[in-house]
C-alpha cells in the first residue's frame, strides 16, 4: 500500500512542474482542460489501477490464512501489526506463536 501512495507522490512531484511549464505554453482555457485531464491520467487513474491490483493480490492472503483471524492482523496493509511484517500465502511472521482470535 505503501508502494502507492509512493509513486503517486512521485508523479505529482513531476507533474506539477510540467503543468506549471505548459501554462505559458497553452491558452489559459485550455491549460485547466489539459490540467484536469493530466491530474486524472497521470496521478488519479494509475493510483486507482494499483489499488485494485493489490487488492486482488491480497484478497486470498485476507481471507485464507492464519494471520487474517488474529487480532494483530491489519487487512487494510495486509500486515501483521505485532512483529511488523507483511504475511504470505507461505510466509506467517510469528509462525503462529502469538496468533490470537480477534
Amino acid at each position: 500500500m505503501g508502494g502507492i501512495i509512493y509513486w503517486t507522490l512521485i508523479r505529482t512531484a513531476i507533474l506539477i512542474p510540467t503543468l506549471w511549464f505548459l501554462l505559458d505554453q497553452f491558452d489559459y482555457k485550455f491549460w485547466w482542460i489539459i490540467s484536469i485531464m493530466s491530474v486524472y491520467g497521470v496521478i488519479i487513474h494509475p493510483a486507482i489501477l494499483q489499488y485494485r491490483s493489490f487488492m486482488e493480490l491480497s484478497k486470498e492472503i485476507a481471507t485464507d490464512t492464519l494471520c487474517s483471524t488474529c487480532k494483530h492482523f491489519d487487512e487494510s496493509a495486509i500486515i501483521c501489526m505485532k512483529h511488523d511484517k507483511h504475511p504470505t500465502k507461505d510466509f506467517i511472521p510469528c509462525d503462529g506463536e502469538h496468533w490470537e482470535p480477534k
